[in-house]
């Protein structure tokens, strides 16, 4: 099984869980800009986290053969502090980076004005750069906070097809289905979506412009959901070409509008082997520093 998890916050996640990812199957994943679970100071602290998930995460994915990619944004969570907001204007650097392969996450979160201005932004920002754009839906309010944003989508003149609407679920789908965006589901342990959940959506819509993530953070959530949703479509009946379609060639499709995905096999990887630096930094605790090798540049030089 491939697996392409199009949503993930693996800066919240362990080498563990690269570990267990890649045993799963995963070999790609994009990380879009969130919050860090408490209000930031300033707008310093968003460049610092905007050069570890376009730099640092993506270096330690390779230390366990997963190819990372970086979403660029203020988050709607944040969107309506003014000290975040002020990074605004940084954002347009950031999005020429290589390893960045779209905007976002962007969104509602309480449907406020301020978010109103930032969504718009954003879309102008993908627009003219180029990019995709990841779309979080409210959590209140969710159909509402759908057709509200759907209706921005439609305003700002993008072209559906660079627009995914996340966290979707059987209340929401439909909307986004009818506008012709392509439609994410987060599978989580507790809330949002689960694997049945999800196959029953996808025997009701078929396959087509689906992504299916596990939008692992800090709280509790599951890097593995993506596998164990792939398993619930197989015994589900579904081939294991559909399979293949849903995790890993619509992820592709998605992100490789940006014209800057890479997804092929890391060179040379071998879990648990010799340690390779970035910015003189290794993920092993107390090793021997070694000399930057030809797959380690690639890596910090694609930044």
């Amino acid at each position: 099984m491939r697996i392409f998890d199009p949503h993930i916050h693996m800066t919240s996640r362990t080498t563990d869980d690269y570990e267990a990812m890649y045993a799963a199957g995963v070999r790609a994943v994009v990380e879009p800009a969130f919050w860090l679970g408490q209000p930031r100071t300033g707008v310093s602290s968003y460049l610092d986290y905007f050069d570890a998930i376009t730099g640092w995460e993506r270096f330690r994915a390779s230390q366990f053969g997963i190819r990372h990619h970086a979403a660029i944004a203020l988050n709607p969570k944040e969107a309506n502090d003014p000290r975040c907001r002020e990074v605004l204007p940084e954002l347009d650097r950031y999005l020429r980076r290589e390893s960045v392969v779209a905007v976002g996450e962007t969104g509602y979160d309480s449907m406020t004005p301020e978010e109103d201005e930032v969504l718009e932004t954003h879309l102008d920002l993908a627009k003219r750069h180029g990019l995709p754009v990841v779309v979080h839906t409210p959590h209140r309010d969710k159909k509402h906070g759908t057709q509200r944003t759907l209706d921005v989508i439609a305003n700002s003149g993008i072209a559906p097809e660079l627009v995914v609407l996340d966290h979707l679920n059987e209340v929401t789908v439909d909307l986004v289905a009818e506008r012709g965006c392509w439609m994410g589901f987060s599978i989580y342990p507790d809330t949002k979506m689960d694997p049945q959940r999800m196959v029953a959506i996808l025997q009701r819509l078929g396959t087509e412009r689906m992504l299916v993530n596990s939008a692992a953070d800090w709280g509790r959530s599951d890097p593995l959901l993506t596998a164990k949703t792939g398993r619930a479509m197989l015994e589900a009946g579904f081939a294991e070409a559909e399979v293949d379609h849903v995790l890993w060639e619509n992820p592709v499709a998605f992100y490789g509008q940006s014209g800057r995905l890479d997804v092929t096999p890391l060179p040379g990887f071998e879990l648990g082997g010799e340690a390779e630096l970035f910015e003189g930094n290794s993920i092993l605790r107390g090793a021997a520093a070694v000399p930057v090798t030809a797959a380690a540049a690639t890596v910090t030089g694609a930044n």
